[in-house]
């Protein structure tokens, strides 16, 4: 990995759309900036897309992310929702992808395992582990925010794993081409 890299994360939403950027140094992860964009006075689906598009695009034309980290949408109890934040996060990847930033998905479970070791963390518990893993202090009104530092955090932990490298495997028969000297 180089010395430096900007990873930019997003927690994709149609009323409240969270954003944070974290650069990665040789000491690890430093926060850069976080916050929200506040979509609910736009009345308008379509509006609400484009200012996506526009906001996030501002986002990566000033940090110049190397990588954008997406939590994906889930199934709730409402399959409308799925729909709206799969658009939601369709416009930000929109973003990304017209400024040649690769972009990774992450769903919400690996976030939280990532950042708190428990795939059920409340919005709360991930925002406490973000706050002492970055050593800053977030106000609760950006929890939004803290969702989405943890995707991009997550992404750079799935970065730095020695199993997610090319030399992990996900069959005996890739592990044995990558590491011949391992087998007797």
């Amino acid at each position: 990995m180089p010395d430096s890299r900007t990873i930019i994360g997003i927690d994709p939403g149609t009323n409240i759309l969270g954003f944070g950027v974290i650069e990665i140094v040789r000491k690890g992860a430093r926060f850069v900036d976080m916050g929200v964009v506040d979509l609910r006075k736009e009345k308008d689906a379509y509006a609400k897309l484009r200012r996506i598009l526009d906001e996030i695009g501002y986002l990566c034309d000033y940090y110049h992310p190397d990588d954008m980290a997406l939590e994906s949408p889930f199934l709730g109890k409402n399959a409308q929702v799925i729909f709206k934040l799969g658009r939601a996060q369709g416009a930000a990847i929109l973003a990304a992808a017209t400024r040649d930033i690769p972009v990774f998905e992450y769903a919400p479970m690996k976030a939280k395992v990532a950042i708190t070791g428990n795939g059920k963390a409340s919005k709360e518990q991930v925002a406490t582990m973000v706050q002492k893993t970055l050593g800053i202090n977030i106000e609760e009104k950006y929890l939004d925010a803290t969702d989405a530092l943890a995707i991009a955090m997550c992404h750079y932990f799935q970065l730095t794993n020695p199993l997610s490298s090319t030399k992990a495997s996900s069959s005996w028969e890739k592990f044995i081409e990558a590491n011949p000297e391992r087998v007797k």
